[in-house]
């Protein structure tokens, strides 16, 4: 009778997750340094370079041009990426994903990238102390520092994994790309929006720009690649 050879037996759920795990935790750890190394730069020896040298003239001009219209429009994109949101946005697609796909493997890509860059933002706010720009803010200034942008990290890797789910799902193409282009659109909106309303500094959404796309990009190679019990047994051997 024939045998399942060991290396083609699925792997356990704690197993399987214990080494996704420690490989997302490893690659976060080199964003997690990358981004310090930048904060520094940007809080230090570059800060008074070009262009971080007019990064203020630049908040003051979009001060000059703020309106009522942009004001409640810039506040609903912040609050679309506020933790509270993205929290349950991330539950509620973890719960869709699961429910629809009938798998894991896209619910553990979005939750990783999620968790991944709040885990990078907030341990860089531990080590980098920026203050936020000397414009008057349209939000209350919580209690992080100013680099990296925190909303905008969180848009990017949460709106950004599940781009990419949709785009590797079946359906019609036009479906597909119409519901991409509608989830892509909204880092860029949040990016500019907390720059408008005076919370962050243009250098500090490049920094969340570096979080949330590492994270991403990394947590996404992770998922792809990582064996899981979902996928089943190999072939019996010959």
């Amino acid at each position: 009778m024939r045998q399942v050879r060991r290396q083609d037996a699925a792997p356990r759920w704690p197993g399987a997750l214990a080494g996704v795990v420690a490989r997302l935790v490893a690659g976060w750890t080199v964003v997690l340094l990358l981004v310090i190394g930048l904060g520094l730069l940007v809080t230090g020896a570059l800060s008074r370079q070009w262009p971080l040298s007019v990064e203020d003239d630049a908040e003051r001009g979009l001060q000059a041009a703020r309106t009522p219209l942009l004001d409640r429009w810039t506040d609903a994109f912040s609050e679309v990426a506020d933790t509270v949101t993205i929290v349950g946005l991330c539950a509620v697609a973890v719960w869709v994903l699961r429910g629809r796909l009938r798998r894991w493997r896209e619910a553990l890509l979005v939750t990783a990238a999620t968790i991944g860059q709040s885990a990078v933002f907030l341990s860089t706010t531990l080590v980098i102390d920026r203050e936020r720009p000397d414009v008057p803010h349209l939000d209350e200034a919580p209690p992080t520092s100013s680099f990296p942008s925190g909303h905008s990290s969180a848009a990017l890797a949460l709106f950004g994994s599940l781009a990419l789910v949709v785009y590797r799902c079946g359906g019609p193409p036009w479906l597909r790309r119409t519901v991409v282009v509608l989830l892509l659109a909204v880092p860029p909106l949040v990016m500019a929006g907390r720059m408008y309303r005076g919370m962050h500094h243009p250098s500090d959404v490049v920094g969340s720009l570096v979080v949330g796309g590492l994270v991403l990009l990394w947590s996404d190679r992770v998922l792809r690649s990582a064996r899981l019990p979902e996928d089943g047994r190999g072939p019996d051997p010959p």
